[in-house]
Formats: C-alpha cells, sequence, structure tokens
C-alpha cells in the first residue's frame, strides 16, 4: 500500500470534515505560501492536515504527499533541519510535492528548510504548530511574507453537535459546557469520570511538554498552582502582583516578573488566552488587570472539577473562544466604570456583549443592559444568557439564548 492510500484508508474517508477551517486554506492550495496550524494539543490540528490531505487527494489522485508526524516515534530520526531536508529529498519527485509536517516546532531549526524548500517552487507546504511564540518568531524571521496562519479551536458548539450526534438541547449544551470540545471525546462514553480522565493527561502533555519542558521549568509545583487559580478565577480580573499575593496566603513566594513569565508561557502553549481590557470610547489600553479564559474550558474543569455554581464563568469562556473562532479580535470594554464582557472587532465593525446565566431579577436586568446602553454607537448590541424567554429587544439590545448565539459564526 503506497503512502497517499495507506491515508486514505486511515485518515480520510471517515473522519468528520470541519468546512470552516478547510474553506480558509483551500483558496491557497497550490500557492507558494507556507500555510500553518496553529493550536492547542488535541484540538485536530493533525486531522486538518488529513482533511488537506484528502483534497489534494481528490482533485489529484497522483499527487506526491511527504508526511511526518513528530508526535509519532517513526519520525524521532528527524531531529534538525539538515536531517529534515534529506528526508524530503529522499521522498521528492521531480513534479509538485506536497510536504505536510505536524508539530513542526520539534525539529530544530525547521524554519530554515522550509525557506529553501519553498524557494525551489517544488513543494506546496503545510504545518502544524503548538507554540505561538516560537512559530511567530522564527517564522517571521526567515519567511517574511510568505506564510499565513490559521488559528485552529476546539469545536464549536454546532460542531459539537455533529460530532456527538446530539440535538440542540439545553441538556446538550450542558455536556458542551462540561465536557468542552477536544474532538476525540468523539470516541469515549461522556460520563465525567471518563471524559476528566482522558482530559487530565491531555492537561499534563500540554502543561509538560509544551510550558515544563520548552522552558526548562524547575517549579512545577507553582505552575500548577498558578493554572489552578486561573481556572477558578475566569472571567475575573487580574494581575501578576495579584496572584504573587495570593500564591504568598499560600506559603509560595514567588516574583510578580516570574509570574509574568509563567502566564506567558501557559498563553505560548495555547492553553489560555490573556484578554486585556480596552476603554470603549477610545483606544487606550488598560495594562494593570487582565483576563484569563482557557482554550478548553473541558480541560479547566478537569483541573477543579464542574461546579453548576460556576456555570456563569463557563459561559464567558465559551462565548470568547466563539468569537475568536468567528474571526474577531476580542477585547474587555470599560465605559467609565461600568465593565462591557467582551468587544469583539473584525474588518472596522464592532459587536459588544454581555454574558449572563440568567436574568433573575431587576438588578441584573438593570446592570446588563445598562451597561449596553451607556454606549450610544450603533454597532450591535447583545445580552446572551440561558434564559428560556429570548429573542426580544430593550431599546435596540438583542437577547439571545447561549444556544442561538452559538449557533452563527458571526
Amino acid at each position: 500500500m503506497d503512502t497517499n492510500e495507506f491515508i486514505y484508508t486511515n485518515f480520510i474517508k471517515d473522519f468528520i470534515p470541519r468546512e470552516i477551517y478547510l474553506q480558509k486554506i483551500v483558496p491557497f492550495v497550490n500557492k507558494d505560501i507556507i500555510k500553518i496550524f496553529i493550536g492547542q494539543r488535541r484540538v485536530g490540528k493533525s486531522f486538518m492536515l488529513y482533511q488537506v490531505i484528502g483534497h489534494i487527494i481528490k482533485n489529484n489522485p497522483e499527487s506526491n504527499i511527504i508526511y511526518i508526524n513528530k508526535e509519532l516515534s517513526d519520525f524521532d530520526f528527524i531531529r534538525n533541519h539538515k536531517e529534515l531536508n534529506d528526508f524530503v529529498a529522499r521522498y521528492s519527485t521531480d513534479g509538485k510535492n506536497y510536504l505536510l509536517i505536524d508539530e513542526v516546532q520539534d525539529i530544530e531549526g525547521f524554519e530554515k528548510s522550509l525557506r529553501n524548500l519553498l524557494a525551489t517552487g517544488k513543494y506546496d507546504i503545510y504545518c502544524t504548530g503548538s507554540n505561538s511564540q516560537l512559530l511567530s518568531s522564527d517564522i517571521a524571521g526567515h519567511l517574511s511574507g510568505r506564510f499565513i496562519e490559521i488559528k485552529i479551536f476546539s469545536l464549536s458548539y454546532n460542531e459539537f453537535l455533529k460530532f456527538h450526534k446530539l440535538k440542540d438541547t439545553n441538556k446538550s449544551m450542558i455536556k458542551y459546557a462540561k465536557f468542552g470540545g477536544l474532538p476525540y471525546l468523539i470516541n469515549l462514553k461522556l460520563d465525567e469520570f471518563i471524559v476528566y480522565e482522558y482530559l487530565k493527561n491531555v492537561y499534563a502533555t500540554v502543561l509538560f511538554k509544551d510550558v515544563v519542558r520548552r522552558h526548562k521549568i524547575r517549579n512545577v509545583f507553582f505552575l500548577e498552582k498558578l493554572v489552578r487559580f486561573l481556572a477558578d478565577s475566569t472571567g475575573s480580573l487580574i494581575s501578576a502582583t495579584k496572584i504573587s499575593k495570593y500564591l504568598k496566603s499560600q506559603n509560595v513566594n514567588m516574583s510578580t516578573q516570574i509570574v509574568l513569565n509563567y502566564l506567558s508561557y501557559l498563553a505560548e502553549a495555547f492553553l489560555v488566552f490573556k484578554v486585556n481590557r480596552v476603554d470603549v470610547f477610545g483606544k487606550k489600553i488598560f495594562e494593570t488587570s487582565e483576563k484569563y479564559y482557557f482554550e478548553d474550558w473541558g480541560l479547566k474543569n478537569s483541573v477543579i472539577g464542574f461546579k453548576q455554581a460556576d456555570f456563569g464563568k463557563i459561559m464567558e469562556n465559551i462565548v470568547f473562544i466563539h468569537l475568536m473562532l468567528s474571526g474577531y479580535y476580542v477585547k474587555i470594554g470599560l465605559s467609565g466604570t461600568r465593565e462591557i464582557d467582551f468587544v469583539g472587532e473584525k474588518q472596522n465593525e464592532k459587536m459588544y456583549i454581555q454574558v449572563a446565566y440568567l436574568l433573575t431579577d431587576q438588578s441584573t436586568i438593570d446592570r446588563e443592559y445598562g451597561n449596553l446602553l451607556k454606549i450610544k454607537d450603533n454597532y450591535p448590541k447583545y445580552v446572551v444568557s440561558m434564559d428560556e424567554i429570548q429573542g426580544n429587544t430593550y431599546e435596540g439590545i438583542q437577547h439571545l439564548h447561549l444556544r442561538e448565539f452559538l449557533s452563527k459564526y458571526w
């Protein structure tokens, strides 16, 4: 069985396509530009490569495909750019070659090889990577203007329903909020013990491969304490100084600078996203405090447990990731002393969003709508909750159920 037939038999015919990403990449197939899928481990980057392979084979069954997966021991011998060049040369043809490399950052000096291969004009190159800083710094320096990055996220709510063959109900929404959207869950029974055991292993892999080992961290105990703090504080304003003080109360002494370093490492590995605050009426960005959201809230829940009392925080996390998936640049908004949960910007358009678990009393209603009413521009404004009565508007502000909000790619 040749490589193409092996890939098609094992990976192509049975997987569930993620069309939102394939639509982004197809226009760049056979173009002289490197395509890089970035994102946390286990969000489905490898299967995006398989989708690309399937697309290539469908359009040209005779395509010469060179596939490298650095997560497999079969490719351990490719340790640096010279060994990568040798391997690629061995399996290349005189015509067009399609080179796909999974977890490219595990090859030392990979950017040198990619630059040389691209310059020959013989290779259409696709890569995946799990470290934003390493990829952006190395590739931007060597391949400026010759690559694009496509961020891969955990499953959207629509994808979660499709993967697990579920109907769009509140019960399905609770499962999504509880377990998150890692694609491999399709192979597991959606049982708390089973799923969280898997998610704990994914969390450990991300933490130790992409943070501890890469940055040679010795104080793993502190790092794990920091992640637990972020998990407990999802949706709350925090600062490195606040974290440092909290840790001191737990008899853990760590300087503010080390806290900042560790936070950046967690963000580089896509375990969390840092979200700054911005003045709604200007462009001032406040640097003193920010919020952190997890790439996959299922991992967060596996660290600290799923708590019904935290459902509002999980909702915020879900809405944030959905905005990112929809292509928005997301900030926390400040309007005087009032906070806007999310300000999304895309193509010179804006969207303002308040998230509340339930609008159970007048004070909550006044807060969520009142914060938005203070903004006097004409961009769309939404209140997202789990209330069954939705779809109505109040002075132009639309109220949407979380499921309805997540059903759209804005």
